[in-house]
């Protein structure tokens, strides 16, 4: 898997999480994120499960530091225009009430909304098959064709070349 995927694959980890348990201190919410999702605090775990000890974290590598520097800005953003993200949402997905989308889907389309939006480095086509791949991943099949058919509608509107960056 490519590192940007899962840095995405994160993002929408993170903003899953949050969606549903909103924290008054994102700084704090990332970070305890972050070390959650280290994989060598999993090992850790299994490891103090096994043989009840307590070790301390070796600091964090640069794989966590190159997932982080991707994947932090693109929380920050869908975080803070959530608003204007959901109303992309609420226009496109006929019959759909926003909070009866699938939070797992409702996050992918934020993400891949921001990207479209305001990541001029992101091609939309390949934010839109990030978020297929990633809802077919994480959701279900239908999940995939749903998330396909609203991110491709609204690609439509985004005034910018679909397979180009800037």
């Amino acid at each position: 898997m490519g590192k940007r995927r899962e840095a995405r694959e994160r993002a929408v980890q993170f903003l899953f999480q949050y969606d549903l348990n909103p924290s008054e201190n994102l700084d704090s919410a990332l970070a305890h994120f972050w070390q959650s999702q280290r994989a060598d605090v999993i090992a850790e775990d299994k490891q103090n499960a096994t043989w009840g000890q307590k070790t301390e974290l070796p600091p964090p590598g640069l794989e966590e530091a190159a997932l982080r520097l991707f994947s932090e800005p693109l929380i920050r953003g869908t975080i803070e225009h959530r608003e204007k993200l959901d109303e992309y949402i609420r226009r496109h997905a006929a019959n759909w009430e926003i909070n009866r989308i699938a939070a797992v889907d409702r996050n992918i389309l934020r993400l891949a909304i921001f990207e479209m939006i305001f990541r001029e480095d992101i091609p939309p086509v390949v934010s839109i098959n990030e978020a297929v791949d990633i809802a077919k991943k994480f959701s279900t099949q239908e999940s995939g064709k749903f998330v396909n058919g609203l991110l491709d509608k609204i690609r439509l509107e985004i005034i910018r070349p679909a397979r180009t960056a800037k």
